[in-house]
């Protein structure tokens, strides 16, 4: 199938006005059997009255977008460039390019597009932003009551790149992105840098120190925290923290029991003066 790049109809105003409508009402039209489709559905309207300026073929469009659908909000913005790109080119070609062959592609990228969005944007994006604020925060830091809007605005940029790179990919957007092992990359790199986030301000925050010790004839007391500090500074919290992690890992995210725990050890702990 060859494009005609002479006949392009869509522009950067209309890819924006696409992503805008997206970006504030993607999580607004919520339905239990259609989801986000409202939303997908009013974000291409412009566009799609552009495209087919005939009546029939308008409806036709419209109703292909209200059918289910649901995604990651802002990586999934990729899908609405690849959608633009794929009505534009049906509207020029009506013969290479089916509606179904469009419900087809969105159907198939939506869950794929929400593992790596739910991956980057929420597990790593929004932990570190919040993170960074919280840190200046406890600091008496102004700037971090402001911080936190680093979060929506850096998922605005970056939905909106995504969706001008869906737009300038067309169908194979997705295939080109995953041949080339970029998304795998990004998602190694942001992993990395997650986990050595929470990791340094585990190490900031998370305090935890023993008084016990021991005292020799003729000599002065021996603290065991100096012996451990010794062997390796803060082991005492890292020893805590990865019993947490295997407890989560192998028990599940039960927080209400590992309060309990952690209340219940202080108690106990403190009462025979060990911390």
């Amino acid at each position: 199938m060859a494009e005609n790049t002479n006949e392009r109809k869509i522009t950067n105003k209309d890819i924006f006005q696409a992503y805008n409508k997206w970006y504030w009402l993607c999580e607004v039209s919520h339905c239990y059997d259609r989801l986000q489709s409202l939303s997908f559905c009013a974000s291409q309207q412009n566009a799609l009255r552009k495209l087919y300026p005939n009546d029939d073929d308008y409806q036709e469009a419209l109703q292909r977008h209200l059918q289910f659908f649901n995604t990651e909000g802002t990586i999934g913005s990729v899908i609405h460039g690849i959608t633009l790109s794929l009505e534009e080119e049906k509207s020029m070609n009506p013969d290479d390019i089916s509606g179904e062959m469009i419900i087809a592609l969105k159907t198939g990228l939506m869950g794929p597009i929400a593992g790596i969005g739910d991956t980057l944007i929420w597990g790593t994006l929004k932990p570190i932003c919040l993170a960074l604020a919280t840190t200046m925060a406890l600091s008496n830091n102004l700037i971090g009551a402001f911080f936190v809007l680093l979060f929506p605005l850096a998922g605005y940029f970056i939905g909106l790149y995504m969706c001008k790179l869906g737009y300038s990919l067309g169908r194979n957007a997705i295939g080109k992105l995953i041949q080339s092992g970029l998304m795998n990359r990004i998602i190694d790199a942001c992993s990395i840098l997650g986990l050595m986030m929470m990791g340094a301000l585990s190490a900031s925050y998370v305090s935890l120190t023993t008084t016990a010790g021991f005292k020799l004839e003729n000599s002065d007391p021996i603290l065991l925290q100096n012996i451990l500090d010794g062997i390796m500074p803060g082991l005492l919290p890292f020893a805590l923290i990865a019993g947490i992690y295997f407890y989560m890992k192998k028990k599940g995210t039960k927080y209400g029991g590992i309060l309990l725990g952690i209340i219940i050890a202080s108690i106990v702990l403190a009462f025979f003066d060990i911390v």
